[in-house]
């Protein structure tokens, strides 16, 4: 195999290993950010628990087709993906705070464009990801918990346990509203009402190489040239690393 195709497969794989892991990606268009801004970009998303990369469409699509999603649409132009992962001392990111960073980032930048993304396997509008960024993040809903609670120890930690199921139960119902005009306080108030009666009750990666490599393979040819979003991948890393 060749070094070039060796990296492509690499790269498939890759991706597709982040989609599975992560809750949320968004996919934006980044065409006309110069290098300084892309640095500031990915600097304000690791604040919030999330990664911003740059990859070939060609291999961004291999990488969905193995995980039957349907991105094709998604994938036309100059496009990033965003992902939610880790903050800096380890605490996870959420889809939320990653779609409030993005939206108020293009507020200030008219070349930032959301397409789309996915929540836990299931696919976003940009309508959809603009309402998602309207919902509290996790550290939001974890103060106001403890600020409204007066609980003995034993409820406060069922609260605590069962936020995150909570949680994810109030975006999937965002996806199936279609991003519908929930306010803020009742995306707040059920998920504490679920986890009250959740504290009262009792406790309760095949890998396909060679597919991978067939399809590199009937990609290389549409790749003789690089694309323009390797060359500002670099310079941004170079920018990050400066």
């Amino acid at each position: 195999m060749s070094d070039v195709r060796t990296k492509k497969v690499a790269i498939v794989e890759e991706v597709r290993n982040k989609i599975s892991a992560t809750e949320a990606v968004i996919l934006t268009d980044y065409r006309g950010l110069n290098v300084p801004a892309m640095a500031d970009l990915r600097k304000t998303l690791r604040e919030v628990g999330g990664e911003y990369k740059i990859y070939k469409n060609t291999l961004v699509r291999l990488a969905a087709k193995e995980l039957d999603l349907e991105l094709e649409d998604l994938l036309v132009g100059p496009t990033a993906l965003a992902f939610v992962t880790e903050k800096a001392d380890g605490s996870n990111g959420d889809a939320a705070a990653l779609a409030k960073a993005l939206k108020e980032f293009a507020k200030n930048h008219d070349a930032m464009v959301i397409k789309g993304g996915l929540l836990d396997g299931e696919r976003l509008s940009s309508e959809q990801i603009d309402a998602l960024a309207e919902l509290p993040t996790r550290e939001v809903l974890l103060a106001q918990l403890a600020g409204a609670m007066a609980a003995p120890m034993q409820q406060f930690a069922g609260l605590l346990n069962a936020l995150p199921q909570n949680l994810a139960y109030a975006l999937k119902a965002l996806i199936e509203q279609g991003g519908g005009n929930t306010s803020e306080a009742e995306a707040i108030e059920a998920p504490v009402e679920d986890a009250e009666a959740t504290a009262d009750a009792e406790p309760a990666e095949a890998t396909e190489a060679e597919a991978t490599e067939a399809s590199v393979d009937e990609v290389a040819a549409e790749e003789a040239a690089p694309e323009t979003d390797q060359t500002e991948e670099a310079a941004a890393e170079e920018t990050e690393e400066g």
